[in-house]
């Protein structure tokens, strides 16, 4: 994968699941085009990458989490394109509530046991999130109005997102 995204290999993605329910192994070249590409490559690779990890914008998977950290490794690459993207899904990583709330009102009613992970799928991506702080701050400093206002304005919802509910 060049001198970004080393640690990608070391994932098994095979035996992880996007946020549709399909195995993750097309999460690594989707970075691969982000980290490589042109802007209209990136812009796209994206966009299909948020449809894997994030579907609908608010349904992280179970490879959510493990995406986390190399988005923000691009993120903090300077040659990337595309950060408002990139900041853009990493915001809707961490808003991501969909479980929880599923999980919160189906409370006094039995749930399939494969249910009971998707809420930790959530904790897990958000907390991915939160770990690469300090690379959203150094964009949010950025000179480039278009990459320091996103950053800012995640950072922000950062402060203000409550902490998941006890299940």
């Amino acid at each position: 994968m060049g001198s970004l995204l080393k640690g990608v290999s070391g994932v098994r993605w095979g035996e992880l699941r996007d946020a549709t329910g399909a195995a993750a192994g097309g999460v690594p070249p989707l970075l691969s085009r982000i980290a490589y590409g042109d802007e209209d490559t990136a812009r796209i690779a994206i966009d299909d990458l948020g449809d894997a990890i994030c579907a609908l914008g608010f349904v992280v998977g179970e490879a959510t989490a493990p995406t986390v950290p190399f988005l923000l490794e691009l993120l903090g690459s300077p040659h990337v394109a595309c950060k408002a993207e990139l900041l853009d899904l990493l915001g809707s990583i961490c808003r991501a509530d969909q479980w929880h709330s599923a999980a919160a009102a189906a409370q006094d009613r039995k749930h399939d046991a494969n249910y009971q992970q998707q809420p930790g799928w959530e904790a897990a991506a958000r907390t991915a999130v939160y770990a690469g702080r300090s690379v959203i701050e150094g964009v949010a400093s950025s000179v480039r109005p278009e990459e320091a206002t996103p950053a800012r304005k995640l950072l922000q919802e950062m402060d203000c997102i409550p902490p998941f509910p006890e299940l």
